[in-house]
């Protein structure tokens, strides 16, 4: 099964995360299928692959709450 949500990214104290489709079995640090966006928690910015993520999600992946939270942040519609 795929899962969208969050891989942490950058260093200690600084980091960032992308979005990405990964096999939910796989560990968070994972290989990725493919990269769909990112967020940036200090900067509070969000940069999503719009077209890409609803392919993922008409196919059958599932979503983590984080990630849900911020499709609905960018009405996203279902």
């Amino acid at each position: 099964m795929v899962k969208l949500r969050l891989k942490r990214h950058g260093r200690k104290q600084r980091m960032t995360y992308r979005i990405v489709a990964i096999n939910a079995r796989s560990r968070r640090e994972g290989k990725v299928i493919r990269e769909l966006g990112f967020y940036n928690p200090r900067r509070d910015e969000t940069q999503l692959n719009i077209l890409a993520i609803t392919a993922f999600c008409k196919s059958g992946a599932k979503l983590t709450k984080t990630v849900h939270d911020f499709l609905e942040r960018a009405k996203l519609p279902e």
